[in-house]
């Protein structure tokens, strides 16, 4: 099968040729279609960083037309820089979950948005339109200006007037790191024009929402998150158009920033769990976002519409405290593992940005961020109650600054 005309479509040997599978069947056997003809079940890792060629008339031709456009090279590889066959497939499978044409992976999260930058900024295309919040990194990469972009932050009615001739990119986040915030994203794409939209869909995943489907050109992912699940392995990945996916190679050949094989098979086999993971976990969320909204040492809880493994929640007490006290969840930066993870974005994931910018961005002090996991959720929340110990009482007239209204549901 002819993989990257298949990005959207399949057939599993049932349904009619063209019929469109199910998340849950495209998350198990995308990347894996050709295996049984093989007389294979597993994926093979192929570890190898360069491969033979006898004949170096052709391997020049297929150079020069990687060169050209990014194109995957027709045949066999040729080399690990310009791409491989395990993280290939791992890309297939990317990008037919999130409906795109394409998939590029990269070392990190951090290394596939600095490919859309430096590939946006070597067409002069260097200015940058955000939304705050972002996660800390992509926040501390754009305002820094390491890679040599410009930023404007705005709100999303803010974005079609910060458009600029020189703009390259708008990035969103939903939902967003920490707060949970949501944006239209389909307005947000309208609002953008002509102008690549990137958004994060790291908490979400495909299983959620697919931004290709509401306009957006670029979906950006941490793959060591979710689509990773077990907290061991380190990869990000950008699902987009053929078109932007060979600008994107060709950065990454130049800079380096690729996937280890074995990554690129952890990362395979962990797509095959993503749906009943997300579904799991949720569930427990929600639950424990009931919980903990009831309970009078909390002083509010924020949770997307769309549901999700993720809850932020804002105590009366000392949050290093919460931290201190937990023993069954682990107080780690990440998030998307099979086991719950709590920490405090002020003191860690979103340290790096300017105090001023996280309160504005909702960021709080006493703001906590919980990736829920797969225990049992009468286990995390004797946890979490014990953590939270007694607590204060909120002082008479105490408030708790909301997260910027429309872009996030509060609950109280």
């Amino acid at each position: 099968m002819d993989f990257a005309s298949a990005s959207t479509h399949a057939y599993d040997g049932v349904r009619t040729p063209g019929t469109p599978r199910a998340l849950a069947t495209e998350a198990v056997h995308a990347g894996r279609d050709d295996l049984a003809r093989q007389g294979l079940h597993a994926p093979p890792i192929d570890l190898s960083t360069t491969y033979p060629s006898y004949d170096s008339r052709a391997e020049a031709a297929r150079i020069d037309a990687f060169a050209a456009t990014g194109a995957e090279p027709e045949g066999p590889p040729v080399y690990g820089r310009l791409g491989n066959p395990t993280v290939a497939r791992f890309e297939t499978a990317l990008a037919r979950l999130e409906g795109t044409e394409s998939a590029v992976a990269f070392a990190s999260g951090m290394a596939a948005l600095s490919a859309v930058l430096l590939a946006r900024g070597s067409l002069g295309l260097r200015h940058v339109v955000a939304v705050r919040p972002l996660y800390g990194c992509s926040d501390h990469l754009l305002t820094a200006g390491l890679l040599g972009s410009e930023v404007t932050w705005t709100d999303p009615a803010g974005i079609a007037d910060a458009l600029r001739p020189d703009t390259g990119l708008v990035m969103v986040e939903s939902p967003a790191n920490p707060t949970l915030a949501e944006v239209d994203l389909r307005a947000v794409a309208h609002a953008c024009g002509s102008v690549p939209l990137l958004a994060d869909n790291t908490f979400a995943t495909p299983v959620l929402q697919r931004p290709a489907e509401q306009g957006a050109r670029l979906v950006l992912h941490s793959a060591t998150k979710y689509l990773g699940g077990h907290g061991d392995v380190m990869a990000g990945v950008v699902a987009c158009d053929e078109e932007f996916a060979g600008r994107l190679r060709q950065t990454r050949f130049a800079t380096g920033g690729v996937l280890h094989p074995l990554a690129g098979y952890l990362l395979l086999r962990g797509l095959s769990t993503l749906p009943v993971r997300v579904r799991a976990a949720s569930a427990t969320a929600a639950e424990l976002v009931r919980r903990l909204a009831a309970d009078p040492r909390v002083a509010r809880v924020h949770y997307p519409q769309i549901s999700g493994a993720m809850v932020a929640f804002e105590v009366y007490g000392d949050p290093h405290e919460v931290i201190a006290g937990v023993r069954l969840i682990t107080p780690a930066v990440s998030l998307g593992s099979v086991d719950t993870l709590i920490q405090h974005p002020a003191s860690i994931s979103h340290r790096i940005v300017d105090a001023g910018d996280r309160r504005d961005a909702g960021v709080g002090d006493r703001l906590l961020r919980m990736s829920v996991g797969l225990e049992d959720v009468e286990d995390l929340w004797a946890d979490l109650d014990a953590a939270l110990g007694a607590g204060p009482a909120p002082a008479m007239g105490e408030t708790i600054p909301r997260a910027r209204a429309g872009h996030s549901r509060a609950v109280v």
